[in-house]
């Protein structure tokens, strides 16, 4: 199979199993926000920021270094066990006999509990990585997907059906677990890696050596990510840690199933034609014009249609969270970019630079999160944030182009497509905008939003498919062959 083929194969597959997982992920995510308070989330996300942070340690970037390197043996497979459960299993351990002191310092004994049982995943994660690992090396995305998508439906019954049992975060927490081990079980399977103990000592120094870097990397974007929920968590209250990461990965859906399902992909692809640079460039700039295309939509109608859009779907609780949405919805235009040129970064080796630019964007985030703090009020708190996501975005794609010797024009060119589109579906919206409200029809939520939704997707979508644009010929001719659209050769 062709390179091309299997980049737009997998992407396929994964961005179809993203999209069903998204979607699946929104309509559970309803059920619970209905069933539970802001405040249970706020307690689970606070959580996360402990056990995330160690979830990187973990993992050790082994599994990625398994993907990106050129050869590997079944015995790579087992080294990589061996040192994940070994650092899985103490990292267990600190937590069990630690999280007592967590709870004093964050003043809530229930963090005990929560920290202790939450972190039983880390005895699960190393059957999960290595068979994930070898299945994304193989290309197989497909069986990824499908696994994917089994274990959310499993996890996410099971918690709604704990949360009518009233059992509040223990509902999201247990959920979690019992999605992971069904997880273990079917990658394992599916992948054909069945968990063996090795050690080599120069194996684990190869695999170490890249799994360092991106480990430091993914550490400090997370850090990055969780420092504002941790300080509204700690400086604030759970009601508001709730309804700000509400708003904040509601407005994550549409870059991380687009722009992650080409991400895993893109990052193999480039990781084979890491001495090809061309081809390497012609990779980047394509995927760049088909992510912003297919992902900018989304972020244009969520900035006019944020506080509807929470009302009806979430309901009059959730309100405040509209604030984050909107805000984050415009920072989302350039994390699309960030996403991209991070793939770029990884596969060349290059995550030196990323982990300086990630540094800086951490400390950008942590004074403008308390900067916002200081006013007691989620839109400060978000508006401050911004310009370390517009930092991160600019400079990580000046260097990414710059090593794969893209030119400015030819990454504007890139981008072009996307921009012609948007800014003609921006007028269509704020058109639709002015009539509506003035026949007051803003004031009806549910109303406002299916009319704006409607209008601006079928012009999206007519767009796409008649507009005049060279970049997208192809893409758009391939989706009028699956509409069974005639066009003007056919006739």
């Amino acid at each position: 199979m062709q390179l091309g083929t299997s980049i737009r194969s997998g992407t396929l597959w994964l961005f179809t199993g993203n999209v069903s997982q998204r979607a699946l992920e929104f309509f559970f995510g309803i059920i619970l926000a209905r069933l539970l308070v802001p405040a249970d989330f706020g307690l689970l996300v606070m959580t996360q920021v402990f056990t995330g942070f160690a979830g990187f340690i973990a993992g050790g970037g082994m599994g990625q270094a398994l993907i990106q390197s050129k050869d590997i043996s079944a015995r790579h497979y087992r080294v990589v066990f061996t040192l994940q459960l070994l650092i899985c299993s103490i990292i267990y351990g600190v937590f069990y006999y630690s999280s007592p002191y967590i709870a004093r310092f964050l003043d809530n004994p229930i963090y005990t509990d929560l920290l202790r049982v939450s972190t039983l995943n880390f005895l699960i994660r190393p059957f999960v990585n290595i068979s994930r690992a070898k299945l994304s090396r193989d290309m197989r995305f497909k069986s990824i997907a499908i696994i994917s998508l089994l274990t959310l439906i499993v996890s996410s019954t099971s918690s709604i059906f704990l949360a009518t049992q009233e059992l509040g975060v223990w509902s999201l927490i247990y959920g979690g677990l019992i999605g992971s081990f069904l997880s273990a079980l079917l990658f394992i399977i599916h992948s054909r890696t069945v968990p063996y103990f090795a050690y080599d000592k120069r194996l684990a120094k190869q695999l170490g050596g890249y799994g360092i870097k991106l480990t430091i990397n993914d550490i400090i974007e997370y850090l990055r990510r969780e420092t504002p929920n941790f300080m509204i968590g700690k400086m604030l209250d759970s009601t508001m840690l709730g309804l700000f990461n509400k708003g904040v990965s509601t407005s994550a859906i549409p870059l991380q199933t687009i722009a992650g399902s080409a991400y895993q992909t893109v990052f193999r692809a480039l990781s084979s034609t890491q001495d090809n640079i061309d081809k390497s460039k012609y990779i980047y700039l394509r995927t760049v014009t088909l992510v912003t295309v297919y992902t900018f939509p989304f972020y244009i109608a969520l900035i006019w249609l944020s506080e509807p859009f929470i009302m009806t779907v979430y309901g009059p609780k959730w309100q405040l969270a509209a604030i984050p949405l909107q805000i984050f919805s415009i920072s989302r235009l350039f994390s699309c970019l960030m996403n991209t040129a991070g793939a770029v970064l990884a596969a060349h080796n290059h995550l030196g630079v990323e982990i300086i630019l990630q540094s800086l964007a951490l400390v950008l985030t942590a004074i403008g999160c308390w900067y916002g703090i200081q006013y007691n009020n989620l839109f400060y708190v978000s508006l401050g944030i911004i310009p370390a996501i517009l930092f991160l975005s600019f400079t990580m794609s000046f260097f990414a182009a710059r090593y794969i010797k893209a030119t400015f024009k030819e990454f504007l060119t890139a981008l072009d497509p996307a921009i012609q589109l948007n800014l003609l579906l921006a007028t269509t919206l704020a058109i639709g905008d002015y009539f509506l409200t003035l026949y007051n029809v803003e004031s009806n939520s549910k109303k406002y939003l299916i009319i704006q939704s409607s209008a601006g997707g079928i012009t999206y979508a007519l767009l796409f498919l008649y507009w005049p644009i060279k970049q997208l010929k192809s893409e758009s001719a391939r989706w009028k062959k699956l509409l069974k659209i005639p066009t003007a050769n056919a006739a």
